[in-house]
Order: structure tokens, then C-alpha cells, then sequence
């Protein structure tokens, strides 16, 4: 429960928009963990009581925090967010954004701000 809260309510509470600093791999791994498991839920859920719209409320409403996060965990291995559009290259746009995503981020600080590890 400790994790689910600094993993995925926090981002969603006071990161939601926040498109500035650097995100740790755990951070993010842990965000993306969390949101499939969310996002299952409430597929299952839907899928059972007839409400498909359901799915696509909570996908709007993950949008903005799910970019943010993957920008961040760009800046703390130093690129900028607009490699994100990478991914719009079929398969290996993909491949290569969770190549990125998997690398350790720069020590000390970078021009997106502080290590968040210190």
C-alpha cells in the first residue's frame, strides 16, 4: 500500500501536469505497474455491469499524468520530452522509447534539475 501511495497516487495528486523535473526508473516502472493493474480492473469491471464507457473515462483521465511521467523519465536521462514522439515510428519507435525508459538516469544534475536519487 506505502508503494501504491509514492508510486501512483502521488503522481496523480501532485504531479498530475508536471512536465518539469526528472522521474526515477522506479517511479516510473512502478506508475506503469500500478496503471496496468488499475486498467484491468476497470476493464473487468466494465466489461461485467455493461458500462464500457468506463474504460475510456479513466483512460482521459490517466492521459496527462501517464505523458508527464514518461517526460520526466526522459529529462532524467537527459533527453528531451519531444523524444517521446519517437514511439509515432511503428515498432521500433516503441522499442527503442522502452530502451530509454530501462536506462539508468544521469548522476548528479543535468539540465532538467536535480538527481532524484540524492
Amino acid at each position: 500500500m506505502i508503494m501504491f501511495k509514492q508510486y501512483f497516487i502521488n503522481v496523480i495528486r501532485n504531479k498530475y501536469a508536471d512536465f518539469n523535473g526528472r522521474a526515477r526508473r522506479s517511479e516510473y516502472w512502478y506508475f506503469v505497474l500500478f496503471n496496468a493493474v488499475i486498467s484491468f480492473g476497470v476493464g473487468l469491471l466494465a466489461g461485467l455491469i455493461g458500462i464500457d464507457w468506463l474504460t475510456y473515462i479513466y483512460s482521459l483521465a490517466i492521459l496527462v499524468p501517464s505523458i508527464a511521467i514518461c517526460v520526466r523519465r526522459l529529462h532524467d536521462i537527459g533527453k528531451s520530452g519531444w523524444w517521446y514522439f519517437i514511439c509515432s515510428i511503428p515498432l521500433i519507435g516503441a522499442i527503442w522509447l522502452i530502451v530509454l525508459f530501462c536506462k539508468e538516469g544521469d548522476r548528479g544534475a543535468n539540465a532538467y534539475g536535480e538527481d532524484p536519487k540524492a
